[in-house]
């Protein structure tokens, strides 16, 4: 992995959101035709990226000054929830993913959190391996309203004590 690749929380003047845009849809273009119900990015616009970074942490991951990665963390009860985590195709399988989550287990750590949550889409089983390969465990399935059949698989993982 590249020494130029810098994973940090977004900074409070982050204006970039036309490019986060940009990386999602690139980041979940392989799920199109996949998943249904469609993904809820398509109903965000860079505003929607804006104002979702306004109420949940957002890590950034950039090679050089190139937007990369991002994960984004809401706080809940015992458990950060990590939503929109996506890395640039061509820098996957590169380790970004795993430091992204390092990060946001160390803001589950300073929130006094004991988990990592996340939902992936139950067709999408290289992203249940993925997140297995992260130490993510399956505890459930869900169905997204309207849906007579799971469409959803919950994942959590331990947030092991600093040093652990």
């Amino acid at each position: 992995m590249s020494d130029a690749i810098h994973i940090t929380a977004a900074p409070d003047d982050f204006d970039d959101w036309e490019d986060l845009h940009t990386l999602l849809h690139v980041a979940f273009a392989s799920m199109d035709g996949r998943i249904d119900p469609p993904s809820s990015l398509h109903g965000m616009d860079a505003a929607a990226l804006r104002d979702k970074a306004g109420e949940e942490a957002l890590f950034l991951a950039h090679d050089n000054a190139n937007l990369i990665g991002c994960l984004f963390a809401a706080v809940g009860n015992d458990r950060l929830y990590i939503g929109k985590i996506a890395i640039d195709p061509f820098h996957q399988a590169k380790g970004i993913a795993r430091r992204l989550m390092m990060q946001a287990e160390d803001l589950a750590r300073a929130k006094g959190l004991t988990h990592l949550e996340l939902q992936t889409r139950i067709e999408l089983t290289e992203n249940h391996q993925a997140f297995a390969a992260l130490g993510f465990e399956k505890t459930s399935e869900t169905a997204h309203p309207g849906y007579g059949r799971m469409t959803s698989i919950t994942m959590r993982k331990s947030v092991p004590p600093r040093g652990a």
